[in-house]
């Protein structure tokens, strides 16, 4: 078990800093920046290359709502559960730490007035979107991320595809939802960037695990029913 929660570590820290990072280091460089589309595709990239290094041993999972959308789908043991869940929180605050390493080298960088990619809905949403639109978005491309990952996983699917398959979903999924929220699907990415924001990020952070967990969870038990063999 040390061997999978290690990945899920290093693999969810990986993730924050390559998408979250982006966001923060390269997506507004004067003329230069990557903007959404650059970020979407960082998001992606993350998730695709850890799903090929570390899928074998812990599954790469590298998010609460995925492990549990997972556990709802049959897939993953209830005693893994927790296990999981506190290594990708553990993570994602590793990734946080060190793209605040990385920016705090800018000498006019402001961690709170850039926002840190932080989640939000509201004022703080990028788009000025609602807490209903946020809450919609958020269930709603949890569950076809984790649809995604159930159905490209599952042994009646080609063989060896499901990492592209992931990866441009989680791709496709910022694409639409950058501007509603900075897309989360993820409660341990949003935590972690909460946790260095502080103020408005922690008293929104509630929505970005309801939403994608319960998202991921109702993926679990769609997927249960529409694979059963009759």
């Amino acid at each position: 078990m040390i061997k999978k929660l290690s990945a899920e570590l290093l693999g969810t820290a990986w993730l924050v800093l390559g998408g979250c990072g982006s966001a923060v280091l390269a997506a507004g460089f004067p003329d230069l920046g990557i903007a959404f589309v650059g970020v979407s595709l960082a998001f992606g990239l993350t998730v695709l290359t850890m799903a090929f290094a570390i899928g074998h041993i812990s599954g790469c999972h590298l998010n609460p709502a995925v492990t549990l959308g997972l556990w709802s789908a049959g897939k993953v043991p209830t005693a893994d559960v927790l296990p999981y869940i506190v290594a990708q929180v553990i993570g994602a605050t590793l990734g946080a730490f060190l793209i605040a390493a990385i920016a705090t080298g800018k000498a006019d960088f402001n961690l709170v007035q850039s926002g840190f990619a932080a989640n939000g809905f509201g004022e703080h949403s990028p788009g000025g979107y609602s807490l209903q639109a946020a809450l919609v978005c958020e269930v709603v491309l949890t569950f076809f991320f984790l649809m995604i990952i159930l159905g490209a996983t599952d042994e009646r699917a080609p063989a060896g595809f499901a990492p592209i398959a992931i990866g441009l979903g989680l791709t496709l999924i910022h694409l639409i939802s950058i501007p509603v929220t900075n897309t989360s699907v993820n409660p341990a990415r949003s935590t972690s960037q909460a946790i260095f924001v502080g103020g408005w990020a922690l008293q929104q952070l509630w929505l970005f695990w309801v939403a994608p967990i319960a998202g991921g969870v109702l993926a679990g038990i769609t997927h249960r029913w529409l694979s059963a063999r009759q």
